[in-house]
Parts: C-alpha cells; sequence; structure tokens
C-alpha cells in the first residue's frame, strides 16, 4: 500500500505542483478575492469558463475542472459555509466541502491534493475549529479511499500554521 501523508506547507497554493489544489469558492465559482482570486488569477481566464460553464456549485458540495495555467492538473472548487454563528450547520457543510472533494480526488485518481484554510477568510469561519473539521475530516477519508495519499494543508501565516501543526503532530491518517 503507498504510504499515506498528511503535510503542512506555509505559502501560495497556486506553485504548488500536485494533482489538484482546492478553491476555497463562491456559489457562483466567480472569481473572488482571497485563495480564490489568487488560483483564477494564476490559472488564467479559462479557468473563469470552465467554472461558468458549470453553472455554480452549492454549499457544502464540490467541483473539478482542469487547472490551466497552475501547476496543478485540476482545480476543486469546494463551496465552504459563511459563518453564522454556529447554529445554522456551518460545521457539516464544511466537513462536507472536505469529503466532497476527497470523493472528486478518488473518482479521478488524484494522487496529491492541496487544501487552503476552507471558509476562514472573508466567510468568517472560526480558524481553529476550521482547522480541526479539516483534518478529521480527510483522516476519516483518508482511512477509507485509495486516493489521495497525499494531502497538504496549505496555509498563509504562522498562526494558522502553528494550529494545524499541532493537529497533525504525531499521528498518520491511518
Amino acid at each position: 500500500m503507498t504510504e499515506r501523508k498528511l503535510e503542512l506547507y506555509k505559502g501560495d497554493i497556486t506553485q504548488l505542483a500536485v494533482d489538484a489544489i482546492v478553491n476555497a469558492a463562491n456559489s457562483e465559482l466567480r472569481p473572488g478575492g482571497g485563495v480564490c482570486g489568487a488560483i483564477h488569477r494564476a490559472a488564467g481566464p479559462e479557468l473563469a469558463e470552465a467554472c461558468r460553464r458549470l453553472g455554480g456549485c452549492p454549499t457544502g458540495e464540490s467541483r473539478i475542472t482542469p487547472g490551466f495555467g497552475l501547476p496543478a492538473t485540476h482545480v476543486i472548487h469546494a463551496v465552504g459555509p459563511v459563518w453564522q454563528g454556529g447554529d445554522s450547520g456551518e460545521e457539516d457543510a464544511l466537513a462536507s466541502c472536505y469529503r466532497n472533494s476527497l470523493r472528486l480526488a478518488e473518482e479521478n485518481g488524484l494522487d496529491s491534493l492541496a487544501f487552503p484554510a476552507i471558509s476562514t477568510g472573508i466567510f468568517g469561519f472560526p480558524m481553529a475549529r476550521a482547522a480541526r473539521i479539516a483534518v478529521s475530516s480527510v483522516r476519516e477519508a483518508m482511512k477509507m479511499q485509495v486516493h489521495p495519499a497525499r494531502v497538504v494543508f496549505c496555509v498563509f501565516d504562522e498562526e494558522t500554521a502553528a494550529v494545524y501543526r499541532d493537529l497533525l503532530s504525531g499521528d498518520s491518517p491511518e
């Protein structure tokens, strides 16, 4: 069996040479700000056109496109929830984003996948809570799926990196 790996990378997700990067997308799959805007700028205008053809994506779900100008072969667009205080199903919707992204990786035979901290930017999800959901959702899926064998949590700042480091310390997904 292929070695299973969870990794942390602090830097620009658009620079990662993996099978797919995950875009923290809006439900219209339009270029936006933050990670979404950076991914669209790096991929080029073909990405926006491919997203337009998909016709949107509901919260908690994911869609896949080619990576176009990115080092990553594919982009998985995951629509996370907007934080409403925690009593509106946000945790379940966020976990669903990760599960659906991992399902697409499995269906497409993708061995490596990089996630940003979905919903923690302008969507306002508390970062530590989102990180816990991200890591636990990925660990669960990796127990049941062949693909991906490698998942990278890509973060932008040291504070977020420290939270992920604590969550990832000392154990493997198996």
